[in-house]
């Protein structure tokens, strides 16, 4: 089975009001168009042609449409979900937690009676969510913790007055405490700090720190009383140009500032948020899940596997991701389990071996391949992405 996908657009209101209407080729209609959900999470599933979910579809026979193996090894659960994401403001700072954490903070909302709509439940399932993003242009984040040293640094140009205890508990390794610390203040207390860094911020003339800078003095105006801006200073800032990415495992703090880019995820709504939202944050929570290594080089991008695949190594269990680039060509990409192949470029034809009927998806469509069917075969002129179980 290769069919096209009928796919959610999620209205969040920090999405872009032009992005993925300019990817479809449609007009704008003025509402923020957040992402595109393509896969069978159970909030929003892609449909099928003939109009049942693929959330449906799995669960009724987890086995033929994930294949046995893949069935059995995710409890029958569809492994991944992509999306198509465009932020026009920041989203909340963030993590995710791991398998095991998951797990249990599950366990808890259940058995504190929480619904699981509710706006102020931390677990949603029982899955971690590992994810990456891949830039489809410039796209502007905040990932993983910064060195030390460079964040000492960081401090030590910008000056900004309050912020010498933090700066005392950086050279002495203390992040954990520095973090918890800002996190947990209340926002009468932050208030002044994000102040006092907005000015240092203002008065800063240096090139070393330019885009860091840039990033805070719009973060301190638009949150003045968020602890999520001053835990900004401690992450790193990234400028991923196309196709570049980021790889966010269990526990890397990190927000999404603005771009569009392709993401994936295991199949996963798990967010503990600690900041830049109006969302329900729980700052102990997060904190017990935030993995507080430093991340030296957060930009991920895929050598050429063969001629015009390139595949994006994160490590995952949960997903293999390959990108296609296709120039009046055909090529094959194996998969393992089901698959879901988005166009983001051009025009692309999509099969399977051993099936005759192709797919033709044009940019920002999907299409679906279960697991039982043989290798996926794409042909014309564009880009896709093929993304798999591993």
């Amino acid at each position: 089975m290769v069919v096209p996908l009928l796919n959610t657009i999620r209205d969040y209101a920090w999405g872009s009001r032009t992005a993925l209407p300019e990817l479809m080729g449609v007009e704008p209609d003025g509402r923020p168009q957040a992402e595109l959900w393509m896969g069978a999470h159970e909030s929003a599933s892609s449909v099928l042609p003939w109009g049942d979910s693929l959330y449906d579809v799995v669960s009724a026979g987890p086995a033929d449409v994930l294949g046995p193996e893949t069935a059995e090894r995710f409890e029958g659960r569809f492994p991944f979900l992509a999306k198509l994401l465009a932020a026009e403001q920041p989203l909340s700072i963030q993590a995710h937690p791991s398998q095991e954490q998951a797990i249990d903070g599950y366990a808890r909302d259940e058995a504190a009676g929480i619904p699981r709509d509710a706006a102020d439940r931390n677990y949603k399932d029982a899955w971690p969510k590992p994810e990456i993003l891949i830039a489809l242009g410039r796209f502007e984040a905040l990932v993983g913790f910064r060195p030390l040293n460079a964040t000492v640094a960081l401090l030590d140009a910008l000056a900004p007055v309050g912020f010498e205890e933090l700066t005392s508990l950086l050279r002495n390794g203390k992040l954990q405490d520095g973090f918890t610390q800002f996190m947990g203040s209340d926002r009468d207390t932050i208030r002044p700090l994000v102040s006092a860094l907005g000015e240092a911020c203002a008065q800063y003339a240096g090139d070393a720190f330019a885009i860091e800078r840039e990033t805070l003095a719009k973060l301190c105006a638009d949150f003045p009383d968020d602890p999520g801006v001053l835990a900004a200073l401690l992450l790193n800032r990234v400028r991923l140009e196309r196709f570049e990415a980021v790889y966010l495992p269990a526990g890397n703090v990190h927000a999404y500032l603005s771009g569009f880019g392709f993401e994936v995820m295991a199949n996963s709504d798990n967010v503990l948020r600690g900041g830049l939202t109006s969302k329900h944050i729980d700052v102990p929570e997060l904190v017990s899940v935030v993995d507080f290594e430093p991340l030296t080089d957060p930009v991920l991008t895929a050598p050429p596997v063969v001629d015009g695949v390139a595949t994006y190594e994160t490590g995952a269990e949960y997903f293999a991701i390959h990108r296609v680039d296709l120039d009046d060509g055909e090529r094959t990409v194996a998969g393992v389990g089901p698959r879901i192949v988005c166009c983001v470029a051009g025009s692309v034809e999509v099969g399977a071996a051993g099936t005759e009927s192709d797919v033709t998806l044009s940019a920002g469509q999907s299409a679906f391949a279960s697991g039982p069917e043989g290798p996926c075969i794409l042909r014309g002129s564009g880009t896709a992405f093929v993304v798999s179980a591993r």
